[in-house]
């Protein structure tokens, strides 16, 4: 078979998506290949194609238990004869499989980083044609990644032991230019053709809130939202219990994952979840890599992570099968305190020497501040993304709540000069708060016994409501007129550029939220509602709601049976097709997105019957 008819056999697809061709073709030619792929773009069949047409194993080195589970699952359900290779075997599994890896049984076989340098394992290695050894998640190698995993630097040593060095492929979804660099470096890649198809995935909306009672909005949008899957990500263990707690009493079907809970508890949990016993999982970020569940419509974050590494990351979780989803953060400035615990706390860094750890921590800071400024520009959010992973666009998405935000723009100079005069006459000693609530004229104790009831500049903003000056004062931090320290308590600090506002005479200008008139609003509601649901792929729409749902109660029926989650079965996106297909023959059902000849043998027939009985009724 060539790559196109195993790719519709095994995979049920017609045609290849973007750049997929290009890096399968050099994989096949025997080249060192980097693909940097967004979620949900397809990196997996990079290498599972090249695998199935090669002489050989392909080894697929992966970082975590349940993406090895859910991709070898997978397969599995395709056609696909391969296993996994990790802790969670028993012994007499792991040397079962073992055995059969030698038997040449299986053309893919998923390790942990680990397990590739133990005497078994090498054992068998040095004993076999390793055709290809494919890295996913190449970005834990490097030390300058979001989720460096020691373990990955025993990659290189493990191919140099080979008798025959294999195709070394590389596949990431997050990967700054200095990362990329990392991984050919430290995975010893040979001059590697690297592909970037480009970081943004345009399903996603993207937005930002700044509320006084996170749980209220959340639980707000959860109301609006019941029929949909999503993962609600909170900073720590504590406000994954109280909001999973509260939802829970306040009649939501959630569950909860984060690493205090015991073993058992956080498998059922995250089987629940992705066997759609549970809609909605609360969890701090322990949980997510390698979950492939295409039907999450939203991802919430209760605060805000510590870079834009990991926020895109997680909200790429959401609207994996291609259609649309939600990704909102909740943002309130003691995420910032929060993070900065976590960086100067970090312990994964332990074998780094005092000089190294020094330039880690400034790194983090660094990541920290752009993750901030995410929450504080006024920009297009998508952009802002994309910017930092070195894309540049039009500065306008048209998905994202910045860019459906009616903005005006708004002379600050007063309230500048207000706050960095402030700053300034306190001798550059308190934080944001104090500031804030100094220039507002705040009648609090704090105030009180800081003296600052006597500043000059005290109360000269009283007529601004606070949400408005904090705007400012975020836009004065953006923009570098003024600075905070990244001690422990965030001291505010003016910068050479405050001068020109208070010396120079600049005005500044930034853009302000425009209240929309009430008739607008509405429409505004209205419009956003009806991005909701699942679009239609080919015209579909919510008009053949009774038959989706009908397909999807089928689709759970089999996932019982199989023992599998509903997605590994057929995806929504592919079901949704169905519907616009309405197919009546194994060759019409054959033309659905998604469906191959293995599945069909499978499930065909059922699903035939299934529509055939709904177009009857």
């Amino acid at each position: 078979m060539d790559k196109k008819e195993v790719l519709k056999k095994y995979f049920g697809y017609d045609a290849f998506r973007n750049a997929q061709e290009s890096l399968i073709d050099n994989i096949l030619e025997g080249k060192d290949t980097l693909g940097i792929m967004p979620t949900g773009a397809g990196k997996s069949l990079c290498y599972q194609i090249p695998a199935l047409m090669m002489e050989g194993v392909t080894l697929v080195v992966s970082p975590l238990i349940s993406l090895m589970k859910d991709q070898v699952g997978s397969l599995n359900q395709a056609g696909v004869h391969a296993a996994y290779l990790n802790s969670s075997l028993t012994a007499n599994q792991y040397y079962k499989a073992l055995g059969y890896a030698k038997q040449g049984r299986y053309p893919i076989i998923y390790v942990a980083p680990e397990r590739l340098v133990t005497e078994g394992f090498l054992d068998f290695a040095l004993q076999s044609h390793i055709a290809m050894v494919a890295v996913d998640e190449a970005h834990c190698v490097s030390q300058w990644g979001q989720d460096f995993r020691p373990g990955y630097l025993k990659i290189a040593e493990f191919i140099k032991r080979l008798p025959k060095r294999p195709v070394v492929s590389a596949f990431t979804a997050t990967a700054t230019r200095e990362v990329r660099d990392d991984i050919i470096d430290m995975l010893q890649m040979q001059a590697p053709m690297v592909v970037t198809t480009g970081f943004d995935r345009n399903n996603l909306y993207f937005g930002v809130m700044t509320v006084k009672d996170r749980y209220a909005a959340v639980k707000n949008y959860l109301e609006r939202h019941k029929k949909d899957s999503g993962i609600i990500y909170c900073l720590t263990r504590k406000q994954v219990e109280e909001a999973c707690g509260r939802l829970t009493a306040d009649g939501f079907c959630v569950t909860r994952y984060h690493a205090g809970l015991s073993e058992e508890e956080r498998r059922k949990n995250q089987d629940d979840f992705i066997y759609d016993k549970v809609p909605v999982m609360v969890s701090t970020n322990a949980f997510g890599m390698g979950i492939d569940k295409s039907n999450v419509r939203f991802v919430l974050h209760y605060g805000m992570p510590k870079n834009i590494e990991s926020y895109y990351q997680e909200a790429g979780r959401a609207g994996r099968d291609g259609e649309p989803a939600e990704c909102i953060l909740y943002y309130s400035s003691r995420d910032v305190v929060t993070n900065q615990l976590f960086i100067d706390n970090n312990r994964d860094n332990g074998e780094l020497d005092a000089a190294a750890k020094a330039v880690v921590r400034g790194r983090d800071i660094g990541r920290l501040k752009k993750m901030t400024f995410y929450c504080f520009t006024k920009d297009c959010l998508r952009d802002y993304i994309l910017k930092y992973f070195g894309e540049y666009g039009s500065n306008y998405c048209g998905n994202c709540s910045n860019c459906l935000t009616q903005f005006e723009q708004a002379d600050v100079t007063e309230a500048a000069r207000a706050l960095i005069g402030c700053v300034g006459s306190s001798r550059q000693r308190y934080g944001a708060t104090v500031i804030i609530d100094t220039v507002h004229g705040a009648t609090t104790a704090k105030i009180k016994s800081y003296g600052m009831d006597t500043n000059p500049y005290y109360g000269v903003l009283s007529q601004v409501p606070t949400y408005r000056i904090r705007q400012v004062f975020n836009y004065l931090q953006l923009e570098g007129y003024l600075s905070v320290t990244n001690d422990d308590y965030a001291i505010v600090k003016l910068a050479v550029k405050s001068k020109e506002v208070m010396e120079g005479g600049r005005q500044l200008t930034m853009k302000l939220a425009k209240e929309p008139p009430k008739a607008e609003k509405e429409t505004q509601a209205r419009n956003k509602k009806n991005r909701k649901g699942l679009p239609g792929e080919g015209g579909f729409t919510l008009k053949e709601d009774s038959l989706f749902e009908k397909l999807r109660a089928l689709r759970s029926e089999i996932a019982k049976e199989e023992k599998v989650p509903p997605y590994i079965v057929f995806s929504d996106k592919t079901l949704a097709h169905m519907c616009v297909v309405k197919p009546k023959t194994r060759q019409e059902m054959l033309s659905v997105s998604g469906v191959g000849e293995f599945k069909f043998d499978k499930y065909g027939e059922r699903f035939l019957a299934c529509i055939k009985t709904s177009q009857q009724g």
